[in-house]
């Protein structure tokens, strides 16, 4: 048999196999996910499109690799679109001591980054919290 195109669509169970993941947690991160929108032919089979395979391979670094939580890649998905989720697997801005002041790396940082990057500690700390 011979091997699909890189622009070829992928079955379910093609993707799933190439990203180590069920194939039910494929269907599931499309009800939380809206911008994972595979398309669906007869009798409701799912063809992915490479793009999509690039998102789903994406959010699953985020939340398997990286440590986000469903509710942290759905935020970055809705403040930055699909385009979040590139920035989200840099670096984080680097704060350095008090004592210079501003740092190089947060005097030229995103605002929005740094609110957003604010708000996810916060919530890790209020999880904290509640487990303790």
């Amino acid at each position: 048999m011979a091997a699909k195109s890189a622009t070829a669509f992928r079955t379910i169970s093609e993707v799933a196999s190439e990203l180590d993941l069920p194939q039910h947690v494929l269907r599931f991160w499309e009800t939380k996910f809206t911008a994972v929108r595979p398309l669906k032919r007869a009798g409701g089979r799912r063809y992915y499109r490479p793009e999509d395979i690039d998102l789903l391979r994406r959010i699953r670094n985020l939340l398997y690799d990286d440590g986000y939580t469903i509710k942290g890649v759905q935020k970055l998905l809705r403040e930055g679109g699909v385009g979040g989720l590139t920035t989200a697997t840099t670096a984080a801005p680097v704060i350095d001591a008090p004592d210079s002041g501003q740092s190089e790396t947060t005097k030229d940082a995103d605002p929005n980054q740094l609110r957003n990057l604010i708000s996810e500690l916060e919530d890790i700390r209020s999880l904290l919290e509640k487990s303790a």
